[in-house]
């Protein structure tokens, strides 16, 4: 992990802010919707490096993040149904969501096909 000139704390390589860190307190959870949670495997495992993708309600792309090494994930995103896909080494799995102002955490399970 590195800092950057803002204060952000990104996962090093890459210029996705590290999944695993806190959410920062400037954050206002009254008027801002975090989509988070865990990515793990059939056996329950988490699973590390998996890109996790935030669908909108028709399906479209909108944003891509990395998993953690303890497959957490997060995006900030508006209120609405989304739908997170999972892509890893241990296999694919979707998971959806009606997320609303404040924290929504999501479990995504991958297997294989």
């Amino acid at each position: 992990m590195t800092s950057t000139a803002t204060g952000a704390v990104t996962a090093d390589g890459c210029a996705a802010p590290d999944q695993s860190a806190p959410i920062p307190l400037s954050v206002d959870l009254t008027r801002e919707t975090v989509i988070t949670g865990v990515v793990s495997s059939a056996e329950g495992e988490p699973v590390g490096g998996a890109y996790v993708r935030l669908l909108d309600a028709s399906g479209e792309f909108t944003a891509e993040v990395v998993t953690s090494p303890a497959g957490q994930f997060r995006f900030f995103a508006a209120p609405g149904s989304w739908t997170l896909r999972a892509l890893s080494r241990a296999g694919n799995g979707d998971a959806s969501v009606s997320a609303d102002r404040g924290v929504n955490e999501v479990a995504v399970r991958v297997s294989a096909a």
